[in-house]
């Protein structure tokens, strides 16, 4: 397979998934516990939302809470980009009855207020409070999933704090998204110049071009027409900065050096690429040469669905959740 059909194809996939809006010129798109699990964390009431949030104090994110009288263990779960945890409703309904689940609301995002994200990186500060949420929650080595920018999110916590996770799922996401935006052997480094410009594409162009493109590449993250209201709304009522800088970080971000360090088992959820010209061998090699630092790594590519694979194909998704935390 040739190096830039692999790079316009996996641009064809999460560029067009992520990117919400740029300058003219860029825009377009479980685990066993011997001795239990630690006791339910207090959820603290929430007085606009009929779930419980978490006790915990954070600028970086909040957490709503759903768990059986005896959970068998935890579920984090992670959004991806200008996300609401209410793209997770459906894996909650079916996991709550056993697991506690723990869907992480980032600020900044779906009408979120921006708090300690408004300035900087998004994904690893997050990560960080994730791993302080764990301790201080004492939850047992919980299982995690993050979809897109959760997914990064996801694999920085179990690179960083591997004591931490129990088992990890990364869905539709690589560990390097600059590959995309270079040439051949792109590193961080060399994709900065291309994320600072996008950057700032997203944070000075006209607002209303903004919002029509991050409706259009939503619209095209998702097949199941009538399941893109909610992820519409969540865009439109994210913080424009936030999500700029989050999608800068993700562009310079390069955690393939990190992988080796997760212990926790991996299980990478893919989709095809929306390109005729990619066969499912060439689309699986292009995972799988992603992921060559963690060769311990299992990977499922889901067919006819687009990005939010938990929308397009709920069924398939909840049946490959339950296997993994098995």
């Amino acid at each position: 397979m040739k190096t830039m059909t692999a790079v316009a194809a996996l641009s064809a996939s999460l560029a067009g998934a992520l990117v919400l809006a740029a300058a003219p010129a860029f825009a377009q798109e479980h685990q066993h516990h011997p001795q239990g699990p630690a006791p339910a964390p207090a959820p603290a009431p929430a007085a606009a939302h009929a779930h419980a949030h978490a006790d915990f104090e954070s600028g970086r994110f909040h957490v709503r809470v759903d768990a059986p009288e005896h959970p068998v263990g935890d579920v984090i779960l992670i959004p991806g980009l200008s996300s609401s945890p209410e793209v997770w409703d459906g894996l909650t309904e079916e996991l709550k009855g056993r697991y506690r689940v723990h869907r992480v609301h980032i600020q900044g995002f779906a009408a979120a207020a921006a708090k300690d994200n408004a300035t900087g990186p998004v994904s690893a500060p997050v990560a960080e409070e994730l791993a302080r949420y764990i301790a201080e929650q004492r939850l047992n080595k919980p299982a995690v999933i993050g979809h897109s920018m959760g997914g990064t999110i996801a694999m920085m916590l179990a690179a960083r704090h591997p004591d931490s996770v129990g088992k990890l799922m990364v869905v539709d996401m690589v560990p390097f998204m600059g590959a995309i935006f270079g040439a051949p052997g792109a590193t961080a480094e060399s994709v900065s110049p291309m994320a600072d410009q996008i950057y700032a594409g997203m944070t000075a162009g006209p607002e209303e071009a903004y919002r029509q493109q991050a409706a259009a590449s939503v619209t095209s993250m998702i097949n199941t027409e009538s399941l893109r209201a909610g992820p519409l709304e969540d865009t439109a009522t994210s913080d424009r900065a936030v999500s700029a800088s989050a999608f800068r970080e993700l562009i310079v971000t390069d955690l393939r050096p990190e992988l080796p360090r997760i212990t926790a088992p991996t299980q990478v959820l893919y989709v095809r690429f929306n390109d005729p010209r990619m066969t499912d061998e060439m689309v699986d090699g292009i995972y799988r040469a992603s992921f060559a630092t963690l060769p311990s790594a299992g990977f499922t590519r889901i067919d006819d669905s687009a990005h939010f694979i938990m929308l397009d194909q709920p069924a398939r998704f909840a049946a490959e959740v339950n296997a993994f935390l098995k």
